[in-house]
């Protein structure tokens, strides 16, 4: 189905599709999370998870994860609440997303579509059902926490196991929700060896210099 009908059911769409007709059909050059989100239609909690932890799975500079965690804290708290719709403060709505920011956003999208096209499809839809929403909003909120302590390196694994959460609500992966928990765990708990090889290192370091 081409991207390019606009009555198309948003669920018979890829989400690169989604984008590509999202960039075609909005007039101006940015647009508000808000207005992006009502395009997603049920999408959106997974496409916005997706474009804000995809961020932080990147090298970030020390001390810069705490400000690109909270977005991620933002819409997964929503998540639990069970809001129907996101919302976002009028500063960060504002900023939004550019149209050449989204055209980024739709190759990378694209290329994933065509490496997991038979991987990733729907199945197991009870797992990223409403009730199941919120528990994948209560595990994505606990991993930003994570992501925003400024601890080098520490981002990275939650924000992948966010990025995978995301997936699985965007194509109703069931099967992915489970990966996408297993990473969870694993990466809390490699970050958890993270601090306490620091906190080791640290200690050592203080009793060689005799504090």
């Amino acid at each position: 189905m081409n991207s390019s009908e606009p009555d198309a059911p948003a669920h018979q769409l890829r989400l690169s599709q989604q984008l590509e007709h999202i960039i075609k059909v909005t007039d101006h050059d940015r647009l508000s999370f808000t207005e992006l989100a009502a395009h997603l239609h049920y999408r959106a909690w997974g496409a916005l998870l997706f474009i804000f932890a995809a961020i932080n799975v990147l090298p970030l500079p020390p001390g810069t994860t705490v400000f690109f965690a909270i977005p991620v804290l933002l819409v997964s708290g929503q998540m639990v609440a069970g809001r129907k719709a996101p919302w976002f403060p009028a500063r960060l709505n504002r900023r939004g997303i550019t149209k050449a920011e989204l055209q980024r956003l739709l190759g990378k999208v694209e290329w994933l579509e065509r490496r997991t096209d038979r991987i990733i499809k729907p199945r197991l839809e009870g797992l990223t059902g409403p009730g199941a929403s919120r528990l994948i909003g209560a595990a994505c909120f606990l991993l930003a926490l994570i992501i925003a302590i400024p601890v080098p390196l520490l981002h990275h694994a939650p924000a992948a196991s966010v990025s995978l959460f995301a997936l699985a609500l965007i194509y109703r992966d069931g099967a992915l929700v489970i990966v996408a928990s297993i990473a969870a765990v694993l990466s809390i708990i490699l970050d958890a060896l993270i601090i306490g090889s620091g906190v080791v290192a640290l200690a050592h370091f203080a009793s060689w210099i005799g504090l």
